[in-house]
């Protein structure tokens, strides 16, 4: 299986790839458009500011790559949320896979919400044979209100989507490569569609 984790510069990639070769899986760490459009698996990873990552995968032309891709793609933390319409982040333009604007967390709570937090999900897909209300590991500014690709929730001032799908596009806003078993059953399970 010939899986590969998008490089845009937004974010250190290691943790991910260590947790994926605990699966067994060698991933390819990489921006070229021709060996992610032939891979059986496509990882999107993203740390830091959203305005910037979008900058950098429209400078690589991965902007218009990534949504025209028909094998599974998994979105993680900033990925989850530029999968979307906007972002207000920077009032930033997002891939436009889902009909939603990620959104800033109120000044009533800590911004960013950083370490682990209760998800509640569909027993099905990423989360088959993950205990219903597992602990998954999160640090964001910006969430994904509920819709209807939502897959799973948690609560940080309102309940939100920490994942979500749409056709072959995942998307989870936790970490799942620092979520402990739960975190590598998730990627067992979409390395597994």
């Amino acid at each position: 299986m010939n899986t590969v984790i998008v490089d845009y510069d937004a974010g250190n990639v290691k943790s991910l790839q260590f947790a994926l070769e605990r699966l067994g899986v060698d991933a390819q760490v990489t921006y070229d458009a021709e060996l992610i459009s032939s891979a059986d698996k496509v990882i999107f990873p993203g740390q830091g500011e959203a305005a910037s990552a979008m900058e950098k995968l429209k400078s690589k032309g991965l902007d218009t790559l990534i949504p025209q891709l028909k094998q599974p793609v998994l979105g993680i933390c900033l990925g989850m949320q530029l999968l979307c319409e906007q972002t207000e982040e920077g009032n930033t333009r997002g891939l436009g896979i889902l009909p939603v604007k990620a959104t800033r967390f109120p000044n009533t709570v800590k911004v960013p919400q950083m370490g682990w937090n209760l998800v509640h999900h569909k027993a099905e897909g990423l989360f088959e044979g993950i205990v219903q209300d597992c602990y998954m590991y999160l640090v964001h500014s910006y969430f994904v209100p509920l819709n209807a690709a939502t897959q799973a929730q948690s609560d940080y001032a309102g309940a939100y989507s920490v994942a979500v799908q749409k056709a072959n596009f995942y998307g989870v806003q936790f970490h799942p490569e620092k979520s402990s078993k739960d975190g590598l059953r998730l990627l067992e399970n979409f390395l597994s569609f």
